[in-house]
């Protein structure tokens, strides 16, 4: 076996984080389907057009390729897209049987896992899908989802041959949610480039970035309620040191990153925090490294992760991390080792333990270094391997019929 085809239809791999509806999935999928054709796997990764001129494919490295599909509007947000899943289904169909087919389906996401149901059955292909979120977890976080979401999220569960999740935390909690699924389900971490995350000068990266010497907190990702921005603000507001500042990498994003974003801005300006909170437009994935070498703390203030790849990179950089206790972050954060885990998202909690580290940096060296050696365990190399195997035993067994 020898050819996969991944379906990542609401967003580009190619797509930086932190701008529209690109995140830790972008990464996700990029990472994994570059460390899969460097294993001599044929990848071909299917996506929605988001604009005009873009070329049919783009020959991103040997085996690995990304064919642009127009369905619809290019300008068609996320929650629009549920009205072309069957347009773009029947676009790739037609590419698949034109190019010769794949072996394998791997859907990325509910949409996606939509466009992989359908295909799996026209095709007869086993089907692999990785939700990377789902409405049920999502609503345990305060983030009420769709019920057509959550239906469809039943089907493809119903449907699909293997289901992959990040962490066994995420496991576990599947398991809690939605029971034992017809298919297998199997853990397969993401990964984190050691060749760019990793313990550096922080002088030499504040220097690069232009930061004065005042201690630093930072959050990364999308400006929308499920990352907890607003919590992040709260914090600094509540920390001892009243020089310390926090930056914030990322936009807006999703239907509601409009009103976050005004809802933390006015929250900034009501704590009285405008000179210490400053906001960094979104940055190529690449160039984070520098961004969390500069950093004294990292804060993941998270409604719900299913694994929270900002956290990993951060501690790959020798930076403590606090997170929320919640998902795949209590995976990657080990409490008093590498970092602090804090229940219920409590501004007052996080705020003791960054001034826990930023009064001893013994202690937050010492952390940092420990969560820089775990995060050594995470290779998107393994990552691959892992994913490969799942494709390699569905071979061999009969396909799940829908239930």
């Amino acid at each position: 076996m020898q050819r996969v085809a991944i379906i990542s239809m609401h967003t580009s791999p190619l797509a930086q984080p932190g701008v529209g509806d690109g995140g830790g999935m972008n990464v996700y999928v990029r990472e994994l389907v570059s460390a899969m054709a460097q294993k001599g796997m044929q990848c071909t990764t299917y996506t929605r057009a988001w604009r005009e001129g873009l070329p049919k494919v783009v020959e991103v490295e040997p085996n690995h390729k990304i064919v642009h599909i127009e369905a619809g509007r290019f300008d068609l947000s996320k929650d629009e897209l549920l009205d072309v899943v069957d347009l773009f289904t029947q676009r790739v169909a037609e590419h698949l049987q034109a190019s010769g087919g794949t072996d394998v389906l791997h859907a990325n996401y509910w949409l996606s896992g939509l466009v992989g149901h359908r295909l799996k059955h026209q095709l007869n292909l086993p089907l692999v899908t990785t939700f990377h979120t789902l409405a049920r977890v999502k609503t345990l976080g305060g983030d009420t989802e769709s019920v057509v979401r959550e239906r469809a999220e039943l089907e493809i569960i119903g449907c699909a041959d293997a289901i992959c999740v990040s962490c066994p935390e995420e496991l576990s909690q599947f398991r809690a949610l939605y029971g034992r699924s017809p298919g297998v389900v199997t853990v397969a971490s993401p990964g984190v480039a050691t060749a760019f995350f990793s313990p550096g000068d922080r002088a030499g990266a504040r220097h690069a970035l232009g930061w004065g010497d005042e201690p630093m907190l930072l959050f990364v990702g999308r400006i929308q309620p499920l990352k907890g921005v607003d919590v992040a603000v709260q914090t600094l507001a509540k920390l001892e040191d009243k020089k310390t500042k926090l930056i914030i990498v990322g936009g807006a994003s999703g239907s509601f990153g409009s009103s976050e974003s005004t809802h933390v801005r006015k929250l900034i300006c009501d704590l009285d925090l405008i000179d210490r909170v400053h906001f960094v437009e979104p940055q190529p994935h690449h160039l984070l490294s520098t961004y969390y070498r500069a950093a004294d703390v990292v804060l993941v203030p998270s409604r719900s992760e299913s694994f929270g790849l900002v956290a990993l990179e951060a501690s790959a950089c020798g930076i403590p991390v606090v997170a929320s206790a919640v998902g795949g972050l209590l995976n990657l954060v080990e409490h008093q080792i590498t970092g602090y885990s804090v229940e219920n998202r409590n501004p007052e909690v996080f705020a003791k333990y960054v001034d826990r580290l930023l009064s001893d940096p013994l202690l937050s060296l010492t952390m940092g270094n420990r969560g820089a050696h775990r995060a050594k365990n995470y290779s998107w190399s393994a990552t691959a391997d892992s994913v490969i195997g799942v494709y390699k035993a569905l071979l061999v067994a009969q396909l799940v019929a829908c239930s």
